[in-house]
């Protein structure tokens, strides 16, 4: 699609791994050009990580894959005079600078805030770290599972008898990104009413406690402090995982009338005038007993019946899948949320992406190139990269 809202937008991007590449993949599936800025002879980090080593080797390793599609890669290293003359060329005519590495390695290098409006009064700078640029915290190293920790996520992810654990995908650096995505976009709102760029400071810890919704009010708001409970929701009951005659099935009757409905369905009517189970507050107080009681009427059908009946009648419910069989659903395809594209360095494969979830005017956001081989685009660029290589340590 050829209007999509960050169409002419150009982002340098600095990142590495996770947090940093899943933003810019956002701006780029929203129209932006994204320009990544890799280390000569090595590149981003994850051009080394996933589950085959011979992709691993090649620099073009899973996780890399899965985040870049649709981006340029060049070379440059900021120690290198020729290559720093190159940079801030670019970053003349840049719209957006991204980075990731921890705090104060990108002014360490000569590029503080200052500096860089000096450079380009419009640009719009976002670092994203682990704890912010300030703070006692600020010079700490971080990656996902040390923010998960930190945030108080592992502590209440699991049931009692198994907490702490972490979540199962790196939720801290995808949280982080977004926030990032989001706020780059505000500054570019920003900028075209005032003209003035901006620096965002994007915490992956401030912006995972933000995320954790509920679980941090309750204790800012009530002093109540969460508590693991497995697969249950702790603001209504029933809702969570139940068990049917061939496996697991969540459902979330949270409102009354869903509570009522979902009684009728199992053929359990006499739930609804037990006293335990009269109101939301009732039922919480019994979960355990309640649970049991659905439970037992659940397990003479499979879940994908029940699914299907009680969706139908506007209880929300639905199987738990394995991730091979989510991305199968026919609802992703429909709505073409995945993308084929050449498999970079490999003719006989086919490379298949994500998107983002967003249709604008009824179009996916897609990807339209290949992930790059790192310094891909130096010609585009009539860059010759330097020989050194920025060796600080990128967040995450």
């Amino acid at each position: 699609m050829d209007n999509r809202p960050l169409g002419g937008v150009r982002v340098l991007d600095l990142t590495n791994v996770l947090a940093g590449p899943y933003c810019s993949y956002q701006l780029m599936l929203l129209g932006a050009e994204v320009v990544k800025i890799e280390k000569p002879g090595h590149g981003d980090l994850a051009r080394r990580l996933g589950p085959e080593a011979a992709l691993n080797e090649e620099g073009i390793g899973t996780s890399f894959l899965a985040q870049n599609a649709g981006k340029k890669s060049i070379e440059l290293d900021l120690k290198n005079a020729d290559d720093r003359a190159s940079f801030e060329e670019l970053l003349r005519g840049a719209d957006v600078l991204l980075e990731n590495f921890r705090a104060g390695v990108l002014q360490r290098l000569g590029y503080d805030w200052d500096t860089l409006r000096q450079v380009n009064p419009r640009l719009v700078y976002c670092a994203i770290s682990g704890f912010g640029q300030g703070g006692p915290m600020s010079q700490a190293p971080a990656y996902d599972q040390i923010i998960q920790g930190l945030a108080g996520m592992m502590s209440i992810t699991g049931t009692p008898e198994t907490a702490p654990l972490r979540v199962g995908f790196p939720v801290s650096d995808s949280i982080g990104g977004l926030v990032a995505a989001m706020a780059i976009c505000a500054a570019l709102t920003g900028r075209a009413r005032t003209g003035e760029g901006a620096f965002l400071d994007v915490s992956m810890l401030e912006a995972s406690l933000s995320a954790m919704g509920w679980a941090t009010s309750n204790y800012l708001v009530s002093g109540v402090p969460p508590k693991p409970m497995g697969d249950q929701n702790a603001t209504a009951a029933p809702s969570g995982t139940f068990d049917t005659a061939d496996g697991p099935l969540n459902i979330a009757a949270n409102r009354q009338q869903q509570f009522e409905v979902l009684c009728r369905l199992v053929e359990r009517d006499d739930l609804v005038t037990d006293e335990r189970f009269a109101d939301r507050e009732a039922r919480k107080a019994n979960r355990a007993a309640l649970n049991q009681e659905i439970n037992t009427a659940l397990r003479h059908r499979p879940a994908i019946e029940w699914e299907r009946m009680l969706s139908a009648a506007g209880v929300p419910a639905a199987r738990i899948l394995t991730v091979p069989q989510a991305v199968q659903l026919e609802q992703l395809e429909v709505r073409g949320f995945f993308t084929d594209l050449a498999f970079p360095g490999h003719a006989d494969r086919t490379l298949r992406v994500s998107g983002n979830g967003v249709l604008v005017n009824g179009d996916p956001l897609r990807p339209v190139t290949s992930p790059p081989l790192l310094g891909e685009h130096n010609d585009e660029f009539a860059l010759d990269a330097g020989i050194g290589a920025v060796n600080e340590v990128a967040t995450s």
